[in-house]
């Protein structure tokens, strides 16, 4: 199948599904809590692989006791600037947990437009830092003292 004949399916199923595609993202933003978070796609581009991101948004409330279904809203970019996540969620405000990753800090921001999104820290990028701490040498005055009773 030649990519223009390709490209040209792609873009009809796109357009086809876009109603669709509609209906969730309204879905997710109407959320009050959502979960944000980003990873790595690779691309196919001239004679080498790129990679781009893939952003996903999910609203499940089911864990406290809400009734409406869950869901996830994608967004794809060629990098991972901090733009994409604040357009992604320009017209969203609620509680967001999400990694430390710089790029929604200004989603955060007490004076954003909308109204601030609060921030909700996720503990598993968190745990790996007490990880690193527990797992580094000890530090020289600890180790100093190890040697001095040896």
């Amino acid at each position: 199948m030649s990519t223009s004949t390709l490209a040209e399916q792609v873009g009809a199923a796109a357009a086809a599904l876009m109603p669709l595609y509609r209906r969730i993202e309204a879905h997710v933003l109407a959320a009050e809590r959502l979960h944000g978070d980003d990873t790595t796609v690779p691309v196919v581009a001239k004679g080498k692989t790129d990679t781009a991101r893939l952003w996903t948004y999910v609203r499940d409330d089911w864990p406290f006791a809400g009734t409406d279904p869950p869901a996830a809203l994608f967004h794809y970019s060629r990098d991972c600037r901090g733009e994409h996540p604040r357009t992604h969620l320009a017209s969203w405000s609620g509680i967001l947990q999400a990694d430390a990753y710089g790029g929604y800090n200004e989603l955060y921001a007490a004076g954003r437009q909308l109204a601030p999104v609060m921030e909700a820290g996720c503990f598993a990028h968190a745990r790996r830092r007490f990880f690193e701490l527990v797992t580094w040498p000890l530090p020289r005055a600890a180790r100093a003292g190890a040697n001095a009773r040896a």
